[in-house]
């Protein structure tokens, strides 16, 4: 049987996530938290295998919290589950050692089967996650660019509205417009039509 912990925020939602991991036969919650720093201190010297974390969290937040089980636990394996599905929460959480990445929607038997497929070697995402961290390798990438940025430049390359890609991205449409004009300064030019021409290069 592997060892669970969970760590969230919502009192319903920590108690949910703690009944559905012990309803199998196959994985055991040994703690339960509302936040990061009890759950660091309360595993210091546990035998731990899998970590179900929240993103925000008060104090330490989870992708600080998967960097510091990584150090403190290594053996661990973090996995997040957030109602965030924007790409830098995604890459943020994969970078800090997370991996699999739930969305909250996930259904019980979904949950069940993600902790299944970490115990054996895999790394669970949601399908809309998923899809993400597809689409991000196919955009084409520039290196002077940030990771949003690329992302703004696939849709705007794709013809897409202001309003259309900060609905996409989950941002407002200054922030898309701010984007852009970086992107643009950054790849010396002045309009869309260049930026599409630009597009092969990158």
């Amino acid at each position: 049987m592997k060892n669970v912990i969970v760590i969230e925020d919502n009192e319903s939602l920590l108690i949910s996530f703690k009944e559905i991991i012990n309803s199998s036969e196959e994985f055991n919650v040994i703690g339960a938290f509302s936040n990061c720093e009890d759950a660091l201190l309360y595993c210091k010297n546990e035998d731990l295998d899998i970590i179900l974390i929240d993103i925000k969290l008060p104090g330490i937040n989870g992708i600080e919290g998967v960097k510091r089980f990584h150090y403190q636990n290594p053996k661990a394996k973090s996995i997040v589950i957030s109602v965030y599905e924007n790409s830098d929460y995604i890459f943020d959480a994969l970078s800090a050692g997370a991996i699999g990445y739930l969305t909250k929607n996930t259904s019980p038997e979904e949950l069940i089967a993600a902790l299944k497929q970490i115990k054996n070697g895999g790394s669970p995402m949601s399908g809309s996650i998923a899809r993400k961290v597809i689409s991000y390798f196919q955009v084409p990438k520039h290196k002077g660019l940030t990771t949003r940025e690329n992302e703004v430049v696939k849709l705007l390359a794709k013809g897409k509205s202001y309003a259309t890609i900060a609905e996409e991205l989950n941002l407002s449409v200054n922030t898309i417009k701010t984007h852009t004009r970086n992107i643009y300064e950054k790849l010396h030019i002045s309009k869309r039509e260049e930026l599409i021409n630009k597009l092969g290069t990158l």
